[in-house]
């Protein structure tokens, strides 16, 4: 159990004018040790705070006064105070498992935390999850949470997670959905292992069981060159288009019976298997959009009125985003525990009429190549630091961002999304002064990309 610090303190804010201060420690908030940044907002909404500070090693006690649910303007420094929930399953396509030695010590924590899950939205198989966990979740309606559920049938279960207890923790899942919380599923679909008849039957189970789940993804496994499970393959073009086409009937079984789709594939199925990606409004809201439900889509229709001629136009309502994979260990900014992406920061731009480029993973090609006119080039950085079916922009590293750009002509404008960083930092720890060509960071959707081209009045060198 450590202590929560304190990382900054909003001016103004009734912290600040309490005298809190950047670098204290808090003991207890309202009498209250705290575990985890839930409990400190649940506290922090009080009119009146009661803090007891460690600063210097003096101990001071703190009383902020507010308007109740008014902020108390600081940001923690972490999400979790006691000791992580880490995973106990086995999972042979389990990405962690498969990360190169040498990269920051966050990125191999495997995590099995329903806080975690509620925080950032991390999948939990719910193999640790306890009575007590439930009526933590309940009574403050931590909603909602995110499930991994890969199979209804127990023994696949157990077998998938090479864990006893997976053939009975989907348990919680239904006395979850019972307390009236909002979950949503997803089914990592492994071939040879779950999909075909099995996922036929993990459907058929989730209908039967699950009706009251929110919403369900199969997602493909992910397969690093690091990989040390010799049976662990990516899905053939064939596969990913037995997988869309299922997914497709069972969404047609669900809107009968539900009224809605319930599931969805991912798009990477979509452009393994060659095929086009479903209109906006059959993801109903793109609710696992982070996991890659729905992205692409949203993407081109928040591009689209540059692709069509149409000028700035108006933007597109874009899916809220959250922090991703790889981000919730790192850190909690206060304004909603959300890992921040980049700083967004250039040390100097070309000019805005130099030719352009977009900087993006295989698949990011795959998508942005029929929207972007002829005069935006793309530069398809392969992933040579994981390998294997690794294509999405999310897991570049700055080493393979640096090769592509460096046979790439000086003074142009290279544009970058801002999945490949977390606060400033690729997942191997560089950063963008690493790279041998200056890069703008944009925003990963399509307006923000769409205004990013447009022209306008050149900017000034930072």
């Amino acid at each position: 159990m450590s202590l929560p610090s304190v990382a900054a303190v909003t001016p103004g804010s009734p912290a600040a004018r309490a005298g809190v201060m950047p670098g204290d420690e808090i003991r207890s908030m309202g009498g209250q040790v705290l575990r985890d940044v839930i409990s400190y907002q649940i506290l922090a909404d009080e009119a009146v705070v009661d803090l007891e500070l460690a600063r210097g090693g003096l101990e001071l006690a703190v009383t902020v006064y507010k308007e109740a649910a008014e902020p108390l303007g600081l940001e923690i420094s972490s999400a979790l105070f006691d000791r992580i929930r880490t995973c106990d399953n086995h999972c042979e396509f389990c990405f962690i498992h498969q990360l190169p030695k040498g990269m920051r010590p966050s990125l191999y924590v495997k995590d099995d935390d329903y806080r975690l899950s509620f925080l950032y939205g991390n999948f939990t198989t719910l193999t640790r999850f306890t009575e007590s966990d439930l009526e933590r979740v309940v009574t403050e309606r931590l909603s909602p949470l995110y499930v991994s559920i890969h199979a209804t049938d127990p023994d696949v279960r157990a077998r998938m997670l090479r864990n006893r207890r997976g053939a009975t923790s989907l348990r919680w899942l239904r006395v979850l959905l019972d307390h009236g919380i909002v979950v949503h599923g997803q089914v990592v679909v492994c071939p040879g292992v779950n999909d075909g008849a099995v996922l036929d039957d993990t459907l058929t189970g989730v209908l039967d069981r699950f009706a009251d789940l929110a919403t369900v993804a199969c997602v493909p496994l992910g397969v690093s060159k690091h990989s040390g499970e010799t049976g662990l393959r990516g899905h053939t073009t064939a596969e990913a288009a037995a997988v869309v086409e299922q997914v497709d009937t069972w969404q047609g079984v669900f809107g009968s019976v539900l009224g809605r789709r319930m599931v969805w594939a991912a798009d990477e199925y979509y452009l393994l298997a060659d095929r086009p990606f479903p209109p906006a409004d059959s993801y109903e809201g793109y609710s696992q959009h982070e996991n890659g439900i729905g992205m692409a889509r949203a993407f081109a229709d928040g591009f689209q009125p540059a692709a069509s001629g149409g000028g700035m136009g108006t933007a597109q309502p874009q899916p809220p985003r959250h922090s991703g994979f790889f981000q919730a260990v790192d850190g909690a900014p206060a304004e909603g525990y959300r890992a921040v992406r980049s700083p967004g920061t250039v040390t100097m731009r070309p000019s805005r009429r130099a030719p352009v480029a977009v900087v993006t993973g295989e698949y990011g090609a795959q998508v942005l190549r029929p929207l972007l006119p002829p005069t935006v080039r793309v530069v398809t950085v392969v992933n040579h630091f994981f390998g294997g079916t690794t294509r999405v922009a999310g897991l570049l590293t700055g080493t393979d961002v640096a090769r592509a750009l460096a046979t790439e002509p000086e003074g142009h404008r290279y544009l970058l999304p801002d999945v490949c960083l977390n606060e400033g930092r690729f997942l191997d720890g560089l950063t963008l002064a690493d790279l041998p060509r200056p890069v703008e960071v944009v925003p990963a959707d399509g307006s923000s990309l769409r205004l990013a081209l447009a022209p306008r009045p050149e900017l000034v060198p930072a």
